[in-house]
């Protein structure tokens, strides 16, 4: 009990101290610690957050975790508190062997920015580990002859532990024929022998019995023992005697299995079978025996497993040479094997930032990666590079730590993948080399705004569409990607004849497309001018204009509106015929008689008008000119022709398909006034209304015609006297009949009514039917120089004074009757 309490004491201030020996270097990020071996599990190892100077919170954000190699795992990080613990009991001698310093490497990875600190932890021993000896019991044959200070090997004792805790001495017992010779070698390791000091006689002693002791210098001491069981042979003398005492040979690690090493040899001074020599390992480690094999009859050492100059750099093998007789000797065989490069360089990729935002800063750690060679010498140094063609390059952090880092900015719409191969090589002749592909790929950042496929949009509608007509489709990509990319369109702001632009048109969020709302007039609306936004999903979202016009085509929606003569009024309203033309009967052909005017509210070849004589009383009397509509007589009358002649005008348009609308005019022949005044009386009678007398009517038109022609005289006498004031003219007009021979046909235009006289004086009558009013007025323009020259003849019946007209200028009459005349 007590000496267990002590062992625990002992480990736990072995634990103290290599808690206040445990240090950390900031340089190159490396960590040093120290433990005891057998420490159980979630012992403390060392304060990393604090060596780290990284708070706990930082630890937990940025991720950080002992980086898995893929061997045994024997720390982890508790991201509570901060510290590295043993993930597991550790047993230096399982791990370690024989090697002096026993250190356990650590990684640990952080992210957010990445970087990677290493780390090493010395396991120190403690004895824990007595001497043993291979077998508990040895026999040794010696024969009877053998001379005093003849020297036996001994089975060596093996103890795990190092230095002090390792193997240290031998003690055998008492014996007054042996004693014990410990010899060190070269490295160090000691060696017990035995010495023969008197001769042996086997009648006297057949067997002698030995107790060889090992112990070591540890904390308690520890020790292990074996017997050694000496049996005494009779007869032999002489035993064999090899050649040298050390055998050495160098071969190289790739030596090809089933290959000679070197071949020993040994003579015995014997005759018989006490001179044959039989060879053999004597007591070698399993791992030895299972890497040679030696011949026993010849002496050669064979390889029968692959060397491994990274496992193994050189064997020390003891060889046994025994006669017939059980006589013996031994000598030592050491094999140095030299490095091969035969391992490729391990690349270890330990961690990748993928995806990378492409607005990355420079110089940021994309990923780190170690590099292992298990050569040794030129054949484990190793180079490592990265293809120039990449925007990274390549730093060494520490011993074979490797980093790669942004060298130029990124950018995702260029190149969104990279495939980053990691080349290693090591120096060996020819040189081995190994590769490793970082598949990195650039996260997208929203740096892109939209850009539409057309600097500006225009499209044509024609009118009279139907609601929610397609338009036309606007279209803008976006270089991102995801989300980013994703482009919504929408209408700007705006208003067309102080409504909201949206209730005109609308647009497709997704895909674009641009819909009319109602249906468009072009007489209203010629041309309509938008901005369409397009916005990305990114955040924030980025967004361009375009303009889109808008163009309204016109439709022959509108058929030809006549504005003279003016359309008859309905039946009842007083008026049965829009208008009455007076045409002379002396006309020559080519005589303008009326204008037929019309517009259309379309445009383009809608709009043009083209005029043609439809139907007429007298067929080939009148023409209409084509694009003038102008009525103009065809011939010269004739006296059989009718005094009054109906003509209906088409007018139409060139639209398709044509629409068309038709003038009435009414044409009255006549040779006179009175003539004339027969006809329009006819005509009042006809348009009277049912059950008012004719008589009536006409009573009140001659009534109206005579007080037109007072006020006519009135004017001529006011510009006769203005004629004789200026002495311009000396006669007057002359007399002559009341007919209107004479006057030309030019001169009679008329104007919702008759016309006649507008280039000398005109005679304007007004007959009003429903109102039993007429009003006949005369009025004379500046340019005439013809005046009447006498008062009318009532014998006549004429309203126009017979008189002679100048030959410069002639007189022209004109009668106009408003809508409601007659």
């Amino acid at each position: 009990m007590c000496s267990v309490g002590w062992r625990w004491g002992r480990r736990q201030r072995a634990l103290l101290w290599a808690v206040l020996l445990a240090a950390w270097e900031a340089a190159w990020g490396q960590l040093r610690y120290s433990v005891p071996e057998e420490m159980p599990k979630g012992s403390f190892v060392g304060d990393v957050a604090k060596d780290l100077g990284l708070q706990l919170p930082a630890l937990k954000d940025r991720d950080a975790h002992v980086f898995d190699t893929g061997r045994t795992r024997y720390f982890f990080l508790d991201l509570q508190n901060g510290h590295l613990s043993m993930m597991e009991q550790v047993d230096r001698e399982e791990i370690c062997a024989a090697v002096a310093k026993c250190v356990l490497n650590f990684e640990i990875l952080v992210k957010r920015p990445m970087n990677i600190y290493k780390g090493e932890v010395e396991i120190l021993d403690i004895n824990d580990n007595p001497p043993s000896f291979p077998e508990r019991r040895n026999v040794l044959e010696i024969s009877e002859n053998t001379a005093p200070g003849a020297r036996f090997p001994l089975e060596r004792a093996h103890d795990p532990d190092i230095g002090v805790n390792s193997l240290q001495n031998y003690e055998c017992s008492k014996s007054s024929y042996f004693t014990l010779d410990v010899k060190t070698g070269g490295d160090g390791v000691k060696y017990p022998e035995l010495l023969l000091v008197k001769s042996l006689d086997r009648e006297q002693q057949a067997a002698h019995y030995l107790i060889l002791t090992a112990t070591d210098n540890g904390s308690p001491v520890k020790s292990g023992s074996t017997t050694i069981e000496i049996i005494v042979l009779d007869g032999n003398d002489n035993a064999p005697e090899f050649t040298q005492s050390v055998y050495k040979v160098t071969v190289r690690e790739d030596v090809a299995v089933g290959r000679r090493v070197l071949q020993v040899t040994a003579s015995d001074r014997d005759e018989g079978p006490n001179a044959e020599v039989k060879y053999s390992f004597f007591q070698i480690p399993e791992k030895f025996d299972k890497t040679f094999k030696m011949d026993p009859e010849s002496g050669e050492i064979v390889i029968i497993q692959n060397l491994n100059f990274e496992e193994q750099e050189f064997y020390e093998l003891v060889v046994q040479a025994r006669d017939a007789g059980g006589l013996s000797s031994h000598s030592k065989v050491v094999i140095t094997v030299v490095d091969v490069n035969n391992y490729v360089p391990e690349i270890v990729i330990m961690s990748v930032f993928t995806p990378v935002p492409e607005d990355t800063p420079l110089g940021t750690v994309i990923a780190i990666f170690s590099v292992e060679d298990r050569d040794s010498g030129a054949n484990g140094e190793v180079q490592c590079s990265i293809s120039d063609s990449h925007p990274f390059r390549l730093e060494k952090s520490f011993d074979n730590y490797y980093r790669v880092v942004t060298a130029e900015l990124l950018d995702r719409e260029q190149v969104s993948e990279y495939n980053v191969t990691v080349r290693a090589a090591d120096g060996g002749s020819p040189p081995l080399q190994s590769s490793a592909v970082l598949a990195l790929r650039v996260l997208d950042v929203n740096d892109n705004a939209p850009v539409f496929a057309e600097e500006r949009y225009s499209a044509r509608l024609s009118e009279n569409n139907a609601a929610g007509a397609l338009v036309l489709r606007v279209r803008a990509t976006d270089a991102d990607w995801g989300q980013n990319a994703r482009v919504r369109y929408r209408l700007a702001e705006g208003r067309v004849r102080g409504a909201a632009l949206s209730s005109y048109v609308s647009v497709q969020a997704e895909t674009g497309a641009l819909y009319a709302l109602r249906s468009f007039d072009y007489e209203q609306l010629r041309e309509l001018q938008l901005w369409v936004r397009a916005e990305d999903g990114g955040a924030p979202a980025l967004g361009s204009n375009v303009s889109v016009r808008l163009q309204i085509v016109d439709e022959n929606d509108n058929a030809p509106q006549v504005l003279y003569p003016p359309p008859a009024l309905a039946a009842g309203s007083g008026a049965a015929w829009s208008g009455v033309e007076l045409a002379p009967r002396w006309s020559e052909a080519g005589a303008l008689v009326a204008k037929v005017v019309a517009v259309d509210a379309d445009a383009g070849q809608n709009a043009w008008l083209s005029y043609e004589l439809a139907k007429a009383t007298e067929p080939g009397l009148f023409r209409v000119g084509l694009h003038s509509g102008e009525v103009r007589t065809a011939r010269s009358p004739l006296a059989r022709d009718a005094a009054r002649q109906s003509l209906v005008v088409l007018v139409k348009d060139h639209g398709r398909p044509a629409l068309s609308a038709t003038a009435t005019l009414s044409v009255v022949l006549a040779e006179s006034v009175a003539e004339l005044l027969a006809e329009l009386g006819s005509a009042a009678a006809e348009a009277a209304a049912p059950g008012e007398p004719a008589a009536s009517l006409t009573r009140w038109l001659v009534l109206a015609v005579a007080a037109v022609s007072c006020l006519f005289v009135a004017f001529l006498l006011l510009l006769l006297a203005l004629r004789l004031r200026r002495w311009r003219r000396q006669q007057l007009l002359p007399a002559d009949s009341g007919a209107l021979r004479g006057v030309p046909v030019s001169h009679f235009v008329g104007i919702d009514g008759v016309r006649a006289f507008l280039q000398s004086y005109s005679h304007e009558v007004s007959l009003t039917a429903d109102s039993r009013k007429s009003q006949l007025r005369f009025s004379a323009g500046s340019c005439c120089d013809t005046l009447p020259a006498r008062p009318p003849d009532e014998a006549s019946g004429d309203l126009v004074p017979s008189g002679d007209q100048d030959s410069e200028n002639g007189g022209q009459i004109a009668f106009q009757l408003n809508s409601g005349i007659l």
